[in-house]
């Protein structure tokens, strides 16, 4: 099978987010680094965790930015190794087909067309993935990058684990999410004393970690759509509330992150 292919979704309707999530989820051939409607934040995912292709909406309708946008910006990032772009629209218009190209779009699916699916568009791309592959090494290759230090790596891991929680409705205001980056990246690197750990960088008891990082989780699965928290989060829960202990939580992502890296 080979390495999988890493993938930044930007789309801005959370039906076809969710179609993605699930079919990639269930193969290990494709993982997703991150989802977004905004175009300065899928810059960000493509500088930080350099995904091998982009799929990427034209409009963003209901996001920010626009494609186009993204795809000029990206120049001007002036990447070493860029993805591969894989353009979807719903525009049939020959003139921007052709000024998406010229800003560096690779391939164009249109949306309106009848044989267009979400399943069509990871076939397409897991058709060239090998190819894709191919050129990013011969690019990293020629321009003689070096291996990225433990701190860059753990870093990488961290943001990755911050836009997996994000999905499932973790907000960066909640005490608990730091905690649980922190205990799923400690379990990653197979530290153990998790709560001992954690409490002592922070200062705090071992009980109120454990309980923010709960509080957390239970806040997650009390707002999030029923469907979508069971797209994404897709181990089972033993708990008699329905909701994931911290330790089931963190298992999932540790999982998830080791099959990942």
């Amino acid at each position: 099978m080979g390495k999988a292919l890493t993938v930044l979704l930007v789309e801005d309707d959370q039906e076809d987010c969710n179609k993605f999530i699930k079919i990639v989820d269930s193969r290990e051939d494709i993982c997703l680094v991150g989802v977004t409607s905004s175009d300065t934040k899928a810059l960000e995912y493509v500088t930080d965790h350099k995904p091998d292709a982009v799929i990427l909406d034209l409009e963003l309708l209901k996001g920010k930015g626009t494609g186009v946008m993204f795809l000029e910006e990206l120049k001007k990032a002036q990447i070493k190794s860029p993805p591969y772009i894989l353009v979807t629209t719903h525009n049939i218009s020959r003139m921007t087909h052709e000024m998406v190209r010229r800003e560096g779009a690779d391939f164009i699916m249109v949306k309106s067309k009848d044989d267009y699916c979400v399943e069509n568009v990871i076939e397409f791309l897991l058709l060239n993935k090998d190819v894709i592959h191919e050129v990013r090494r011969k690019n990293l290759s020629r321009d003689e990058t070096t291996k990225e230090s433990p701190f860059e790596s753990r870093k990488r891991q961290e943001v990755r684990i911050a836009t997996e929680i994000d999905l499932i409705g973790i907000s960066p205001k909640a005490v608990g999410r730091g905690y649980l980056i922190d205990a799923i990246m400690n379990r990653i690197e197979g530290q153990s004393g998790q709560l001992t750990v954690i409490a002592k960088k922070y200062g705090k008891t071992e009980a109120s970690v454990e309980r923010a990082m709960q509080n957390a989780i239970n806040r997650a699965w009390s707002t999030m759509q029923p469907d979508d928290l069971l797209a994404l989060y897709t181990s089972r829960i033993h708990s008699e509330k329905g909701v994931p202990t911290v330790t089931e939580f963190v298992c999932h992502y540790t999982n998830k992150m080791k099959n990942e890296y």
